[in-house]
């Protein structure tokens, strides 16, 4: 028989190739075979993480450093930016060609009109029906209107220097000189240097004391912001300049295209400089100080309502022995703008007293 039947019950096969096959505790069970891995398509490869943050790093960091340098051009292109003297008459001293204008007879009176920061002849334009009987010079101080404008030489005294040099080749002997604002500071130190040339002394709205300065707009005040104020300077347009010296005016006054168009044609280096110079004068000693010592018939006039000066400090020049003060209800920082028959007619008066002694 093929089938017989052990003692323990088990059944026997006769074929052994029947028999189910029961796995070896010990054999691996078949697996079927990997192929090759180089018959496996390849696979688009997936950029690592970090890679595109490199990639924007780079090109952040390129953009800061070409945004660096531009800053650093502009800013060393602005500060020595430099322009020579153009006018109908110009006069040529040492340090700086300057622009001139004269009014009037030449055999009458002369006074002297010294504009202040930022200004130019074009900002006496007012006054001078005024003044019509009188020879009147204006000037554009270095660094102003139409005068020269080279990367320095721009210290008070130098530019009083400069101003009595200028006057001496117009053969001007004798002059009342008044001064507006910055303008002042010069007109007191000309005094202090030429005894023989000042006669009279007129200073309108300038700041006898650093302390009294009440401050600039907020365009102006950037424009002394190193780096930033060169950028601005480049990118100036006629609406900033306006904010930029609206604060000179407290009544509403027309800003005319020349004023515009002189302050566009100045340097930044000619302006904050100017600026720094003034501001060291006044500091070194307060201007009714160096007033005082000097004998000459003072006259000073102040808007009530400067936005750039106290006021009130325009008491300070009484210190000034025999000084006349005349202070304008109402106006601001630039009477001979804002109040030109009024200045005007005091400048005509104390010319002609002061010219009589």
């Amino acid at each position: 028989m093929d089938e017989t039947t052990t003692p323990q019950g088990r059944h026997t096969y006769g074929d052994a190739e029947a028999a189910p096959r029961v796995p070896h505790k010990g054999r691996v069970p078949h697996k079927p075979s990997i192929p090759n891995r180089l018959s496996i398509p390849n696979k688009p490869r997936v950029p690592r993480k970090g890679r595109p943050w490199s990639r924007r790093r780079r090109i952040t960091l390129l953009t800061v450093a070409v945004l660096v340098v531009l800053l650093v051009w502009n800013t060393v292109s602005v500060l020595t930016e430099t322009a020579k003297a153009s006018g109908e008459q110009i006069v040529r001293v040492p340090g700086g060609d300057m622009h001139v204008v004269q009014d009037g007879p030449p055999g009458a009176p002369t006074v002297v009109l010294l504009h202040g920061l930022a200004g130019s002849t074009a900002w006496w334009d007012p006054v001078l029906p005024a003044l019509r009987t009188l020879h009147v010079v204006r000037m554009d101080l270095l660094g102003h209107g139409k005068s020269a404008k080279p990367a320095d030489g721009y210290g008070i005294a130098e530019q009083a220097r400069r101003v009595g040099a200028v006057l001496d080749r117009l053969g001007v002997r004798r002059a009342i000189v008044v001064g507006h604002s910055t303008g002042g500071t010069v007109a007191t130190s000309l005094a202090e240097q030429r005894r023989d040339l000042v006669a009279a002394i007129a200073l309108i709205d300038t700041g006898p004391r650093v302390d009294a300065f009440l401050g600039e707009s907020f365009a102006g005040r950037l424009t002394t912001t190193p780096v930033l104020g060169e950028l601005l300077w480049r990118l100036r347009t006629d609406s900033v300049i306006r904010d930029g010296v609206s604060t000179a005016f407290t009544r509403k006054v027309r800003i005319t295209h020349q004023m515009i168009a002189d302050i566009r044609g100045m340097t930044y280096r000619s302006l904050t400089a100017t600026k720094e110079a003034s501001t060291a004068y006044v500091k070194e000693r307060p201007v009714p100080d160096r007033l005082a010592g000097l004998g000459l018939p003072t006259l000073v006039i102040f808007g009530s309502r400067d936005r750039r000066w106290q006021p009130s400090s325009a008491q300070d020049y009484r210190r000034v022995p025999h000084v006349r003060i005349e202070i304008l209800d109402g106006v601001g920082h630039t009477p001979m703008v804002e109040d030109p028959d009024t200045t005007g007619t005091l400048l005509h008066g104390f010319v002609l007293e002061a010219a009589s002694r």
